[in-house]
């Protein structure tokens, strides 16, 4: 065979080669092709089943009310975050851009009580016009001063539980460690002390409460109350271990103690039974402390009653002897924790007390006014023209 001819033969062997290479490698594209137009439509499938779900109620069945607190000036990327991390809905992101799809803006701040079965649209409704779009099913009013016993009459009237169930898991001591696991700033060991009463007592916030299912649990209702006061109380928290109190443990006016939060709701709890107007709170505090200061005792008249266990209008001489941790004309300093639920009024009271002079106050017989002195005898003329007096003259 000639050398060209066996030239040709290369050549036609080494196009048949490259024929067959190219057979493959089109048919590995045709294939990685194939494989890409799955993957794509299954990227997209799930891009958009992703997105649809994102675009649901977090949770149709799920109807408990959540705080959301929606600070002033927060942007959209913030609101979408902090609704996410509320568990109110379930992407940020995907709200981020439904909100922008739909030209949605100038949300107010403010506290929110949103719930995961809520929509897109019921929550930015919500958000736009200030108010709770999805209503709730009932509204428990429970107001300043009562005790948890009155807490639970009110529960009881508004729910199908009984006072008796109520004041069973108030008392519960596993229910107590978990609020205080879950509220370690609000709810402390003092609540545990040897002469406390009861545990709860002042920690449940008065205020009217939402409520989005027919049966919430006491768990549920208990809770929402403990965290509302946990609200309340949070702006002062940090003021606390500046706030001396004057030597209300008896320790000497040079050792005074900073005040405690047990301290401040149990003093507040005393502001709220004994001043009838809020412009009385930050007077009768500065008393108190006042009064703790030189190793005076409080001698309040309401935990006298709280002592006694019995509630009437008047509180008589023989009832100021009782020997009781929490009768304050017996002890010195504070009760050994709160009397009643205090309000929002009488939590700052406490932690603003109104400097003054006087060591007395008295509320008139006739008219609910109140009067104030610096000394034991001018108290006493004013008990005698403002009290006595009435009282005789009925």
């Amino acid at each position: 065979m000639s050398e060209k001819s066996s030239l040709i033969d290369q050549w036609k062997l080494n196009l048949q080669e490259r024929k067959k290479e190219a057979r493959q490698v089109r048919k590995i594209v045709f294939i990685l092709l194939i494989v890409f137009m799955f993957l794509s439509i299954g990227a997209a499938l799930g891009a958009y089943s992703y997105i649809s779900s994102a675009l649901e109620p977090m949770d149709e069945t799920d109807e408990n009310a959540i705080s959301v607190e929606i600070p002033i000036g927060s942007s959209v990327d913030g609101i979408s975050q902090t609704l996410e991390d509320s568990g109110v809905i379930k992407n940020a992101q995907v709200y981020k851009y439904y909100l922008k799809f739909n030209n949605e803006s100038e949300f107010q701040a403010g506290t929110y009580n949103l719930s995961p079965a809520m929509t897109l649209s019921e929550i930015t409704e919500s958000l736009k016009t200030g108010r709770v779009y999805h209503e709730p099913l009932f509204n428990v009013t429970i107001p300043e001063g009562l005790r948890l016993e009155e807490i639970g009459d009110i529960i009881a009237e508004n729910t199908d539980y009984t006072q008796e169930e109520f004041m069973e898991k108030v008392t519960d001591e596993a229910f107590i460690n978990s609020l205080m696991e879950q509220y370690p700033s609000l709810i402390t060991e003092a609540v545990k002390g040897e002469d406390v009463k009861l545990a709860l007592e002042g920690y449940l916030f008065p205020a009217t409460y939402p409520y989005y299912e027919e049966n919430p649990s006491l768990e549920e209702i208990i809770t929402q109350m403990v965290d509302a006061m946990d609200t309340n109380v949070a702006p002062y928290r940090d003021l606390l271990p500046e706030f001396a109190a004057g030597d209300y443990t008896g320790a000497g006016a040079d050792e005074a103690k900073v005040m405690t939060v047990h301290d401040l709701i149990t003093m507040a709890s005393l502001l709220e039974e004994e001043a009838a107007a809020t412009t009385d709170r930050s007077m009768i505090a500065g008393i108190f402390y006042n009064r703790l200061e030189y190793d005076m005792p409080l001698q309040t008249d309401p935990t006298v009653l709280y002592a006694k266990g019995q509630w009437q209008e008047r509180v008589l001489f023989e009832d100021l002897e009782i020997q009781d941790p929490y009768n304050t004309y017996q002890v010195q300093g504070l009760p050994p924790g709160p009397i009643a639920a205090p309000g929002a009024t009488s939590i700052e009271a406490a932690v603003n007390p109104e400097e003054s002079d006087y060591f007395y106050f008295l509320t008139s017989a006739e008219d609910g006014a109140m009067y104030y002195s610096e000394t034991l005898e001018e108290h006493e003329q004013k008990a005698e023209q403002f009290i006595y007096s009435v009282n005789d003259e009925e």
